[in-house]
């Protein structure tokens, strides 16, 4: 039960009798007034009672884990998942055993799912909410590998002076190798195309 509609003869007493039943707190509810309590004639006849509607508040987070506990539930994963806060962002790491399937090739399912979850999130809540997915430390590996892609690529640009052109990847991939190739003095990067196909061009300076 998420939500009640509850009479009494104050609106506070309403709202109390309403947290009762939801076991919740104040800080944990939205509450609508419905019916403003008013008084008959001297006060005695046709008293009416006030009237509220009190519903808990949805936890945009907790609704994005369900959903993702969920999927994994249906996919017969055995795993958890753990939250933690970053700075910017709140990471939703897949913690198991043989989560290949959940990663998928070069992260694709990863991304899908983390767009879903991602999807849920905000569906509930008022600000952008940004979660990230991660599973078997499979985002630190592939940030790794994608740097020493770049270095090598980027050395090829330099010394031939022709222009090369990297797969299509995900915004977020492509923003790890503009970033690792930005201080370097030889080569300039930029992105064509676009999503899902759009990608990186690692140039020579001139």
């Amino acid at each position: 039960m998420n939500k009640v509609t509850v009479t009494a003869k104050t609106v506070d007493d309403a709202v109390s009798m309403a947290l009762k039943q939801l076991s919740a707190a104040q800080d944990q509810v939205t509450v609508t007034i419905l019916e403003e309590p008013s008084k008959g004639f001297l006060g005695l006849i046709g008293v009416k009672p006030a009237k509220v509607e009190v519903e808990i508040k949805i936890d945009p987070l907790a609704e994005a884990q369900k959903f993702l506990e969920m999927v994994l539930e249906n996919m017969k994963i055995s795993a958890k998942v753990v939250v933690t806060k970053k700075s910017d962002f709140y990471l939703f790491d897949i913690v198991g055993d043989d989560l290949g399937i959940i990663i998928g090739r070069r992260g694709q399912t990863l991304e899908s799912l983390q767009f879903l979850v991602n999807t849920v999130g905000n569906r509930h809540s008022n600000s952008y909410l940004r979660i990230i997915l991660d599973a078997e430390n499979y985002r630190e590996k592939r940030k790794q590998t994608l740097q020493q892609l770049a270095d090598r690529l980027a050395e090829k640009a330099a010394k031939s002076g022709q222009p090369v052109k990297l797969e299509p990847m995900s915004a977020h991939e492509r923003k790890i190798i503009h970033t690792h190739l930005q201080g370097k003095s030889l080569v300039m990067t930029y992105s064509e195309g676009t999503d899902p196909n759009r990608y990186i061009v690692i140039q020579a300076k001139k």
